[in-house]
């Protein structure tokens, strides 16, 4: 059997079984969230001290003894027991040892409302460091495409991975900053469901005590309180929201690392990797892997398994706490760590890509990729629109069938000619679309601008 030394073993014979210890500890995870739970329990008994719960003798020993506690565990010199089944179990026994006036610091609390309001601290904290990671990559997105801008890059824009219309390269970057400037609002939506004290919700029920749950909010920076003490120890929302928008933030460094991988493929030869930000082959001497680009696209697949996975968890839970949501740590520090290491790295390597600006150009100066700019053309000239796509298209099946000179046939035909001619010219076409939101170079240094002004404005 295993040390009873519990928080709850007053009402059992013996210990756990070593199994039950193997299965029911979360100490090996929550740890991590020693300093949350010293600083909800500094609040807490500063509260009991101030309702009359505990005198100033023994709120002072039981701070002095919790500032000894986090110091330990901060230098890694904290001597964890068998005991310890959770981060709660750990502070309070060592803090006990320290003075016995951390006895009465459990007064009017449960780990029920204990734990939610650590998990509530973690999930504000992480999502506020990665806003900020999320905030250096669309910097760094936009400087690129500052620079593109600058040296008027274009490429080919896509649809069904088909060559469609040329495209400025800071509008194809830019594209990507919209994406992630999106995760950063789901974030701080996330962060306001969070942004809720429970502490004083005790098991279930409340507390008969005069406790003051206000004055721990209050210290703790919680800008609001809990309602009902049923729906607080139980409520894991917050949890399934962020989990949620991190694996936004997947799929988008997914879509991300898709292209970069197309675009240092030998095939689109559109950029060169950093050596720094690459790997090679045990095998083959020649290769050069864009193996962060593939694991931002493969990691996708595990953030929305921890989001899916959870929300099964919750799904037939029944009010208020059970262990079930003990489940809740794992998958979001695993995401959060995930999310955090992803981003800094696709940073790095989008910081020292260098663009193959010959490569990228020649891909998009095709003459059919100036089709829709011709159509527009008859357009202006008073031709409905589809007849002027009925009559492009049918020149384009002509060039392609026969051979003829796609230009050659732009120029012959009666409702084209020359002038017409002069949109198939490299690069021409992508300039003309200037309407909001465009890809022409007025509306991409607009869009940037605006880009810039959101990304310096964010908190």
């Amino acid at each position: 059997m295993a040390d009873g030394n519990t928080l709850w073993h007053g009402r059992f014979v013996g210990g756990p079984s070593e199994a039950l210890r193997a299965l029911n500890d979360s100490l090996p995870f929550d740890q991590r969230m020693f300093r949350e739970d010293i600083a909800g329990s500094r609040a807490h008994v500063r509260m009991l001290q101030a309702v009359g719960l505990l005198d100033d003798v023994e709120l002072s020993e039981i701070l002095e003894a919790l500032d000894t506690v986090e110091g330990e565990m901060e230098q890694e010199t904290f001597d964890w027991s068998e005991s310890d089944e959770d981060i709660h179990t750990a502070v309070e026994r060592r803090a006990t040892e320290l003075t016995p006036a951390a006895a009465k610091m459990h007064t009017g609390r449960s780990r029920n409302d204990q734990v939610a309001n650590d998990v509530r601290l973690v999930a504000i904290g992480e999502i506020d460091s990665l806003k900020a990671v999320l905030a250096s990559l669309i910097k760094a997105l936009l400087d690129r495409a500052d620079e593109a801008l600058e040296q008027e890059i274009y490429l080919p824009g896509y649809t069904h991975l088909q060559r469609a219309q040329p495209v400025d390269l800071a509008h194809h970057l830019a594209a990507y900053c919209w994406m992630f400037l999106r995760d950063i609002d789901r974030l701080s939506d996330a962060r306001r469901r969070a942004d809720v004290s429970v502490l004083g919700a005790g098991a279930l029920a409340g507390s008969s005590l005069p406790i003051d749950p206000k004055m721990v909010a209050d210290e703790l920076g919680f800008s609001k309180l809990f309602d009902n003490s049923l729906d607080a120890v139980s409520d894991r929302d917050f949890v399934a929201d962020l989990l949620y928008s991190l694996s936004a933030v997947g799929v988008h460094m997914s879509r991300m690392g898709e292209e970069l991988c197309l675009w240092a493929s030998s095939e689109f030869n559109f950029i060169e990797l950093d050596d720094a930000f690459s790997t090679g082959s045990s095998m083959m001497p020649q290769k050069k892997n864009p193996d962060i680009a593939e694991l931002a696209r493969g990691k996708a697949g595990r953030l929305i398994g921890n989001l899916t996975g959870f929300l099964t968890t919750q799904k037939g839970l029944p009010l208020t706490y059970n262990k079930d949501l003990q489940e809740d740590k794992e998958p979001l520090f695993d995401s959060c760590d995930t999310v955090r290491l992803t981003l800094l790295a696709l940073t790095g390597m989008i910081n020292t890509l260098r663009f193959n600006i010959e490569s990228m150009q020649s891909s998009a100066n095709s003459p059919y990729a100036a089709a829709t700019d011709l159509a527009d053309f008859l357009v202006e000239r008073g031709v409905a629109f589809r007849q002027a796509h009925a009559t492009i298209a049918s020149l384009v099946r002509q060039s392609l069938a026969d051979g003829t000179k796609f230009t050659e046939l732009v120029q012959a035909h009666s409702d084209l000619g020359p002038e017409a001619a002069e949109l198939l010219q490299p690069g021409i076409g992508r300039n003309r679309r200037n309407s909001h939101g465009g890809s022409g170079a007025i509306a991409v240094a607009t869009q940037l601008n605006n880009l810039r002004e959101l990304v310096d404005a964010l908190p």
